[in-house]
């Protein structure tokens, strides 16, 4: 048996021997790759954080003492140590591990983790409880893998470092973005740092100090504080942190565990907010990943030894790389077209127009919020037209940025939001619930959701040539149904407009997106039954179509609304209003169908498209049981 089939928790890891230790970084790197490689996952960043990871369940007393982590894709290492190692192949999996942390899964999961930045706030809250509580144990925050460059951690970080609170945050850097590489210097000042000789002297000079007469005490503390200061400039490269209230350690070699255990065994002992710096390489471990960090941050199964992903048969291509495609020669026919992502390059596509128009690109890092605000700011001087291109989930963070900064000022900036509804195997921290509620409540908002590949690009063209304020097109997280030709041939779509797919009178469908495909199928499920449902691509959320829709409430009295987003306050509802306003002699019955008012777990999307009841066979057993009861109501009264 290897050594990680003993592990069922960190009180293992602790009861082993360094050597031993050094064992478990090599199998747990291994069944790391081994369980990656046959069902896909998030993978370089968890190489990275190894030797960290079982430093850290060494040093500390998890779950006594608090672990918060930072984007949750971090985290695969720490799932296999807290005793879900047997479990660790149905991550990602309907009812199986979740792909980032959470609190329902694991005691040691002490704060859920799925967007960025937030492990230093949750790790403040954490300490101040704590002490609230009267209780004593270490809190550590893990962050890294471009959250440090989020404002919501300069924000905590302002605020943790100015309460003397016993706080711990490792800044898990794995791109060398802030420190020159570790060297003999660094490991000296790191050493010297937290020996306790150098903390027990420096406390005595602070006491010594605090006990001399009142001006040599200010002009000592002044010319010591000095002379601390220039040595730290010209060796410490964390200030920056130094100046927040912090003590800073490091650099720390993040691959070196025995120097990670030794320094994190100094570093509990010491009190107030303590930083740590760790450089470590994304992929460590794995030579193709080392190689291209980016392209191995998360991949479907693959190859272990050549590296090559075990592809399914041909297929169209997803949504995103049609739009990264169509922007491009967007691009190329209008100058004025900039593009925005918040540290997505890739998962937007938007890659593809900054390869073509380098200088017409702006990934901000993970900062949606100031994405948002600097495109408002170009879109305020005019002559060029911004897009910003964000995952609907993490389009969320800049919510008040799009209401402030670009609808009160009537702006028009485009909003491409890709995971538009169920992100599929990444959970509910990922899927795209929330943006038809939250756009649809926007003043001069103008709401889309095409129904494909074709109608999507049009929209977006559509969208750069509005100039009445802030339009939005969002997409899926799925392959288009049809090819896309290229945005010259596509046809306009009309502001504003629905279109009729399929006419019938016994019920309408008023479907949105990705629901119109399944609608049309629905529609031939009932043809089969003897019922003829009318179809409508309600491509416009708002404005809607008021004549199409009067139209359709003079003709029907049964209406399904169909999204792919959350029912509580969005198309259906906003429907289900107008049509009850325009219902005249005779009720409209309105039924919303759309995700519930839960949040939705992770599993292939076709799976919980299925369970919610939003595919073809859901929508049709809906409408027939609506119009099952009309025809027997009817029955009753003849």
């Amino acid at each position: 048996m290897s050594l990680l089939d003993h592990i069922d928790g960190p009180e293992d890891v602790r009861a082993l021997s360094r050597e031993e230790l050094h064992e478990l970084v090599v199998e747990a790197r291994e069944r790391h790759v081994d369980v990656i490689s046959k069902v896909g996952g998030h993978f370089g960043a968890s190489l990275g954080v190894v030797e960290l990871t079982v430093a850290l369940h060494y040093v500390f007393e998890t779950p006594r003492e608090k672990l918060i982590w930072d984007t949750g894709h971090q985290g695969y290492i720490h799932k296999i140590l807290t005793g879900r190692n047997e479990r660790l192949p149905t991550i990602r999996t309907k009812d199986g591990l979740a792909p980032f942390l959470r609190r329902d899964e694991s005691e040691y999961d002490h704060f859920g983790a799925g967007h960025a930045a937030t492990s230093i706030s949750a790790a403040l809250g954490t300490a101040i409880a704590r002490d609230l509580n009267g209780d004593d144990y270490s809190v550590v925050a893990i962050i890294g893998d471009g959250a440090m460059g989020c404002g919501l951690a300069f924000e905590a970080l302002n605020n943790a470092g100015h309460t003397d609170r016993n706080l711990i945050v490792i800044l898990n850097d794995n791109d060398h973005s802030i420190a020159p590489n570790v060297g003999a210097m660094n490991k000296y000042l790191t050493g010297m740092m937290t020996h306790p000789v150098y903390n027990r002297i420096r406390q005595e000079v602070k006491d010594l100090l605090s006990k001399g007469p009142g001006g040599e005490k200010g002009i000592m503390r002044r010319v010591v504080s000095r002379t601390e200061e220039s040595v730290k400039g010209l060796f410490v490269p964390g200030m920056l942190f130094e100046e927040l209230g912090f003590r800073y350690i490091g650099p720390v070699d993040g691959h070196d565990l025995d120097s990670l255990v030794e320094t994190l065994g100094r570093v509990r002992r010491l009190d107030g907010p303590i930083l740590v710096h760790v450089i470590t390489q994304k992929g460590k471990g794995f030579f193709l990943a080392e190689q291209d960090a980016y392209a191995w941050h998360a991949r479907p199964p693959f190859d272990k030894i050549s590296g090559e992903v075990k592809k399914k048969g041909g297929g169209l291509p997803r949504y995103q790389k049609v739009f990264g495609k169509g922007l491009k020669e967007l691009g190329e026919l209008d100058s004025r077209i900039v593009a925005f992502t918040a540290g997505m390059p890739d998962g937007t596509s938007t890659d593809i127009f900054g390869d073509a128009f380098p200088d017409r690109f702006f990934d901000v890092g993970i900062a949606e919020g100031h994405a948002v605000t600097s495109a408002a700011g170009m879109a305020a001087v005019g002559g060029v037209r911004p897009l910003v291109c964000i995952y609907s989930t993490f389009l969320q963070r800049a919510f008040d940025s799009i209401v402030h900064d670009v609808a009160l000022q009537d702006l028009p900036v485009v909003f491409c939001m890709d995971r538009a509804g169920l992100a599929g195997p990444d959970g509910p921290t990922h899927h795209g619930a929330f943006d038809i509620p939250y756009m649809l409540l926007v003043p001069g908002m103008t709401v889309t959701a095409p129904k494909d590949g074709a109608e999507m690009m049009a929209l977006v063209r559509l969208g750069i040539q509005h100039e009445s304020g802030p339009f939005s097109v969002r997409w899926p997280r799925d392959a288009v149904p049809e090819a896309v030709p290229h945005v010259s041939e596509i046809p306009d779509v009309e502001y504003g407009t629905w279109e009729i797919l399929r006419r019938g009178s016994d019920i309408v469908f008023l479907a949105t997106g990705t629901m119109v495909g399944a609608a049309s199928e629905a529609a031939e499920v009932l043809a089969s039954l003897g019922f003829q449902a009318e179809v409508v691509n309600c491509r416009f959320l708002k404005p809607y179509d008021r004549d199409l829709l009067r139209d359709v409430a003079g003709r029907h009295r049964r209406v399904i609304t169909i999204e792919e987003g959350a029912v509580i306050n969005g198309f259906g509802a906003y429907m289900s209003r107008e049509l009850s306003a325009l219902a005249s002699e005779q009720a409209i019955e309105v039924r919303c169908l759309g995700l519930p008012d839960r949040f939705i777990e992770h599993g292939a999307r076709e799976v919980l498209l299925h369970d919610l009841g939003l595919d073809a066979e859901g929508i049709a057993t809906e409408a027939h049981r609506m119009l099952g009861g009309a025809v027997a109501a009817a029955a009753e009264s003849a």
